[in-house]
């Protein structure tokens, strides 16, 4: 048996959160090393790792309940935006590997960065990309 990581402890009562929702199936509780104040981060209750291994059904929840937060933390901040941020896997930023989504309040002049992107390195690239994932989404189960 693997050793919980930290959100099954804080799901399991064996550390601390400050909690700001919790129902029989997602805990909101707000992150302890926040980008902004308001920081929250919602986890489903269910065991699993990443986007790629949890029931459709937790997915489905854990985002309404990020649905139903994000403008009543923007507004109890007094935000001027919100982002929403879910990383999966090593190269993604992910760092718990217990799903969680991140509800960052954003302010005006915050100085945070967003990414920048890139040029495709040839006009085909994008068209060849595209027909991969069809390819990807045709070969697999169909969405419910």
């Amino acid at each position: 048996m693997s050793e919980k990581n930290i959100f099954e402890k804080i799901i399991d009562g064996e550390l601390p959160c400050i909690k700001i929702y919790e129902d029989d199936h997602v805990l909101a509780f707000l992150d302890i090393h926040p980008v902004n104040p308001g920081h929250t981060l919602v986890i489903p209750k269910h065991s699993s790792t990443d986007i790629f291994d949890m029931p459709v059904e937790v997915y489905t929840r854990m985002h309404q309940t990020v649905h139903a937060l994000a403008p009543q933390i923007m507004r109890a901040v007094q935000a001027d935006g919100i982002n929403i941020i879910m990383n999966n896997k090593a190269p993604a930023g992910q760092v718990v590997f217990h799903p969680h989504v991140h509800i960052v309040p954003r302010f005006i002049g915050d100085e945070l960065q967003h990414w920048g992107g890139n040029e495709y390195a040839s006009p085909n690239e994008s068209a060849t990309i595209a027909q991969q994932i069809i390819n990807e989404i045709n070969g697999a189960t169909p969405m419910q």
